[in-house]
């Protein structure tokens, strides 16, 4: 189901999509059409299903709506997120194997990207192969900044730069704001992608909300301070520009 915030605004289903690729290089209106084609085919996931293998080689798909993330289960069920899926965000493009598995956050709905997958293969999707190529870059920056949140910052700064990093990328997938934007995410999941534990993670977010820099309503966040709380973490955004195509 599209986010209260996307349904609010009006949205299509597909229209996060299209934002989200468009933010990443000039698609012609032929490409559009491309991606549109594929919107017809679409698949419902429950929480917690697998969509791809670590290893494997998953269909290249779209999020239309919800949440994935990429992650690693260690032996004894303890799971690391490497990174979250939004609604927009596409997933096995190319020919390399899933370096992590990709699973259901939450419920989900995902498009069938086979069509642009074959055209940016034949060479006649060059626009949407130059934002795929950007999204890979995205992907590495963004990696680089889980792994300086995880292996030097406070928890404090932890998720004060990770929701900085949600509310951006959901606003450039018209699912948010500068302030407000969906968190349907539960204190297990965010601890898994923080590394924290659940009580740090819950301590934390009343330590934010006492600070006077977030609220959260009903799987809604909200910076009341976004500027306060990048100084707090230095957040600036910068890994989501340096896929920026040309």
């Amino acid at each position: 189901m599209m986010s209260r915030l996307g349904a609010h605004l009006g949205m299509r289903p597909i229209d996060p999509v299209l934002r989200r690729l468009r933010s990443l290089a000039s698609i012609s209106e032929g490409e559009v059409d491309l991606v549109r084609a594929g919107a017809d085919r679409r698949e419902r996931h429950a929480p917690g299903e697998q969509l791809v293998l670590e290893g494997g080689d998953g269909r290249p798909r779209f999020v239309i709506s919800g949440w994935a993330c990429r992650q690693r289960l260690l032996p004894d069920g303890r799971r690391q997120i490497f990174s979250l899926l939004l609604p927009g965000d596409g997933f096995s493009f190319g020919s390399r194997p899933a370096l992590s598995a990709v699973v259901a956050l939450t419920a989900l709905e995902t498009m069938d990207g086979g069509l642009v997958n074959e055209a940016v293969r034949r060479g006649a999707a060059p626009n949407i192969a130059g934002a795929l190529s950007a999204a890979e870059v995205m992907e590495d920056a963004l990696l680089l900044d889980q792994a300086v949140r995880l292996g030097r910052m406070t928890a404090f700064e932890r998720v004060s730069h990770f929701l900085l990093e949600l509310q951006r990328r959901l606003e450039i997938a018209g699912l948010g704001d500068q302030q407000r934007f969906p968190l349907p995410l539960t204190q297990e999941i965010l601890a898994d992608a923080l590394g924290l534990s659940i009580v740090h993670v819950n301590r934390t977010l009343q330590q934010l909300r006492r600070s006077g820099l977030i609220e959260l309503r009903s799987g809604v966040a909200i910076l009341l301070q976004p500027e306060a709380l990048a100084k707090v973490c230095d957040y600036n955004g910068a890994s989501l520009r340096s896929g920026k195509a040309a």
